[in-house]
Protein backbone atom coordinates (compact mmCIF):
# COMPACT_ATOMS: atom_id res chain seq x y z
CA UNK A 1 0.00 0.00 0.00
CA UNK A 2 1.19 3.81 -0.92
CA UNK A 3 -0.38 6.35 0.99
CA UNK A 4 -0.19 10.31 0.35
CA UNK A 5 -0.85 13.59 2.24
CA UNK A 6 -2.09 16.08 0.35
CA UNK A 7 -1.09 19.64 2.59
CA UNK A 8 -2.72 22.43 0.53
CA UNK A 9 -4.99 25.63 1.24
CA UNK A 10 -8.90 25.97 0.13
CA UNK A 11 -9.22 27.02 -2.72
CA UNK A 12 -5.48 25.47 -4.49
CA UNK A 13 -7.59 22.10 -4.71
CA UNK A 14 -6.16 19.72 -2.71
CA UNK A 15 -9.13 17.44 -2.17
CA UNK A 16 -9.59 17.64 -5.98
CA UNK A 17 -5.86 16.65 -6.90
CA UNK A 18 -6.37 13.49 -4.59
CA UNK A 19 -9.50 12.45 -6.42
CA UNK A 20 -7.86 12.70 -9.89
CA UNK A 21 -4.98 10.78 -9.04
CA UNK A 22 -7.21 8.22 -7.50
CA UNK A 23 -9.24 8.10 -10.38
CA UNK A 24 -6.01 7.68 -12.33
CA UNK A 25 -5.09 4.65 -9.92
CA UNK A 26 -8.25 3.17 -10.50
CA UNK A 27 -8.15 3.61 -14.31
CA UNK A 28 -4.82 1.30 -13.99
CA UNK A 29 -6.91 -1.68 -12.14
CA UNK A 30 -5.30 -0.57 -8.49
CA UNK A 31 -7.70 0.04 -5.76
CA UNK A 32 -7.65 3.78 -4.59
CA UNK A 33 -9.29 5.44 -1.29
CA UNK A 34 -9.29 8.99 -1.18
CA UNK A 35 -10.66 11.25 1.41
CA UNK A 36 -10.20 14.88 2.66
CA UNK A 37 -10.13 16.45 6.57
CA UNK A 38 -11.50 19.93 6.61
CA UNK A 39 -10.75 22.90 9.84
CA UNK A 40 -12.39 25.61 8.81
CA UNK A 41 -14.22 25.74 6.07
CA UNK A 42 -13.19 28.44 4.16
CA UNK A 43 -10.99 29.64 1.20
CA UNK A 44 -7.17 29.57 2.23
CA UNK A 45 -7.49 27.81 5.51
CA UNK A 46 -5.41 24.64 5.74
CA UNK A 47 -6.90 21.55 3.86
CA UNK A 48 -5.62 17.74 4.16
CA UNK A 49 -6.38 15.14 1.40
CA UNK A 50 -5.68 11.39 2.06
CA UNK A 51 -4.91 8.49 -0.73
CA UNK A 52 -4.57 5.24 -0.34
CA UNK A 53 -3.37 3.26 -3.36
CA UNK A 54 -3.20 -0.71 -3.46
CA UNK A 55 -3.20 -3.69 -5.63
CA UNK A 56 -5.62 -5.10 -3.37
CA UNK A 57 -9.33 -3.85 -1.57
CA UNK A 58 -8.18 -1.44 1.14
CA UNK A 59 -10.38 -2.29 4.25
CA UNK A 60 -8.80 0.82 6.40
CA UNK A 61 -11.01 3.16 7.16
CA UNK A 62 -9.22 6.32 9.00
CA UNK A 63 -6.83 9.38 8.03
CA UNK A 64 -3.36 8.55 7.26
CA UNK A 65 -0.88 9.26 10.13
CA UNK A 66 2.44 7.97 8.42
CA UNK A 67 2.58 8.70 4.87
CA UNK A 68 4.73 7.43 2.30
CA UNK A 69 4.69 10.97 0.17
CA UNK A 70 3.72 14.53 1.49
CA UNK A 71 2.76 16.75 -1.31
CA UNK A 72 3.06 20.92 0.24
CA UNK A 73 0.96 22.76 -1.90
CA UNK A 74 1.79 26.18 0.34
CA UNK A 75 5.16 26.89 1.54
CA UNK A 76 4.19 28.63 4.53
CA UNK A 77 1.97 25.74 5.83
CA UNK A 78 5.49 23.84 6.41
CA UNK A 79 5.54 26.58 9.68
CA UNK A 80 2.55 23.98 11.16
CA UNK A 81 4.04 21.42 13.38
CA UNK A 82 1.83 18.52 11.95
CA UNK A 83 1.96 19.31 7.94
CA UNK A 84 5.16 16.78 8.17
CA UNK A 85 4.58 14.44 11.05
CA UNK A 86 4.94 10.68 10.41
CA UNK A 87 6.39 10.59 7.10
CA UNK A 88 8.31 7.63 6.84
CA UNK A 89 11.70 7.48 6.67
CA UNK A 90 12.53 6.77 2.85
CA UNK A 91 9.43 8.77 1.74
CA UNK A 92 8.74 11.74 -0.45
CA UNK A 93 7.96 15.17 0.37
CA UNK A 94 7.10 17.32 -2.30
CA UNK A 95 6.85 21.17 -2.39
CA UNK A 96 5.47 24.00 -4.84
CA UNK A 97 8.18 26.16 -4.81
CA UNK A 98 10.13 28.10 -7.62
CA UNK A 99 13.77 27.13 -5.93
CA UNK A 100 14.98 23.66 -6.38
CA UNK A 101 15.76 21.52 -2.73
CA UNK A 102 18.62 23.31 -1.96
CA UNK A 103 17.25 26.53 -1.58
CA UNK A 104 15.07 25.41 0.80
CA UNK A 105 17.58 24.81 3.91
CA UNK A 106 16.59 23.03 6.83
CA UNK A 107 13.58 21.64 7.00
CA UNK A 108 11.65 21.68 10.64
CA UNK A 109 10.29 17.88 10.60
CA UNK A 110 12.97 16.38 8.54
CA UNK A 111 15.08 14.35 10.19
CA UNK A 112 18.83 14.47 8.34
CA UNK A 113 19.17 10.78 8.86
CA UNK A 114 15.77 9.70 7.53
CA UNK A 115 16.69 9.44 3.73
CA UNK A 116 13.56 11.78 2.61
CA UNK A 117 13.84 12.39 -1.08
CA UNK A 118 12.52 16.07 -1.33
CA UNK A 119 11.65 17.74 -4.57
CA UNK A 120 10.14 20.87 -5.52
CA UNK A 121 8.10 22.23 -8.40
CA UNK A 122 7.23 25.52 -9.36
CA UNK A 123 3.51 24.79 -9.92
CA UNK A 124 2.13 28.16 -8.91
CA UNK A 125 4.62 29.39 -12.08
CA UNK A 126 3.12 26.76 -14.39
CA UNK A 127 -0.35 27.24 -13.79
CA UNK A 128 -0.36 30.99 -13.42
CA UNK A 129 1.18 30.72 -17.12
CA UNK A 130 -1.57 28.71 -18.48
CA UNK A 131 -4.17 31.07 -16.70
CA UNK A 132 -5.22 28.49 -14.25
CA UNK A 133 -6.22 31.02 -11.24
CA UNK A 134 -5.38 34.23 -10.30
CA UNK A 135 -2.19 35.42 -9.02
CA UNK A 136 -3.14 35.64 -5.07
CA UNK A 137 -4.90 32.04 -5.48
CA UNK A 138 -3.42 29.86 -8.36
CA UNK A 139 -5.18 26.53 -9.00
CA UNK A 140 -2.11 24.21 -8.82
CA UNK A 141 -4.02 21.10 -8.25
CA UNK A 142 -3.58 18.93 -11.96
CA UNK A 143 -0.11 21.13 -11.87
CA UNK A 144 1.22 19.69 -9.10
CA UNK A 145 0.23 16.00 -10.07
CA UNK A 146 2.35 16.37 -12.76
CA UNK A 147 5.06 16.19 -10.52
CA UNK A 148 3.65 13.26 -7.98
CA UNK A 149 3.75 10.85 -10.91
CA UNK A 150 7.40 12.30 -11.64
CA UNK A 151 8.34 11.47 -8.16
CA UNK A 152 6.40 8.00 -6.96
CA UNK A 153 5.63 6.11 -10.02
CA UNK A 154 2.10 5.94 -8.87
CA UNK A 155 0.44 6.08 -12.16
CA UNK A 156 1.48 5.96 -15.56
CA UNK A 157 1.72 9.86 -17.18
CA UNK A 158 -0.45 9.18 -19.70
CA UNK A 159 -3.17 7.74 -17.52
CA UNK A 160 -2.91 10.58 -14.96
CA UNK A 161 -3.70 12.59 -17.91
CA UNK A 162 -6.86 10.63 -18.96
CA UNK A 163 -8.05 11.14 -15.76
CA UNK A 164 -7.49 14.93 -15.56
CA UNK A 165 -9.15 14.62 -19.09
CA UNK A 166 -12.14 13.02 -17.71
CA UNK A 167 -12.68 15.60 -14.10
CA UNK A 168 -11.94 18.80 -15.46
CA UNK A 169 -14.37 19.87 -18.33
CA UNK A 170 -13.34 23.77 -18.29
CA UNK A 171 -9.69 24.15 -19.51
CA UNK A 172 -8.97 20.33 -19.50
CA UNK A 173 -6.09 20.92 -21.90
CA UNK A 174 -4.52 23.48 -19.98
CA UNK A 175 -4.72 21.34 -16.53
CA UNK A 176 -3.45 18.08 -18.80
CA UNK A 177 -0.62 20.61 -20.30
CA UNK A 178 0.40 22.14 -16.58
CA UNK A 179 0.67 18.67 -15.48
CA UNK A 180 2.96 17.33 -18.34
CA UNK A 181 5.40 20.55 -17.49
CA UNK A 182 5.44 19.99 -13.85
CA UNK A 183 6.23 16.59 -14.73
CA UNK A 184 9.57 17.80 -16.62
CA UNK A 185 10.08 20.40 -14.06
CA UNK A 186 10.51 18.78 -10.67
CA UNK A 187 13.61 19.03 -9.00
CA UNK A 188 14.14 16.20 -6.83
Amino acid sequence: MFEIRFHGRGGQGAVMASEILALAAFMEGKHPQSFPSFGLERRGAPVAAFLRVDDAKIGLRHAIYEPDFIVVMDRSLLKIETTLKGLKPGGGLLINSAGGPDSLGKIDGIDGNSNIAVGTVDASGIALKNGLGSRLMPIINTTILGAVVRMTNIVSMESLETAIEETIAKKGEDNRLCAREAYERVIF
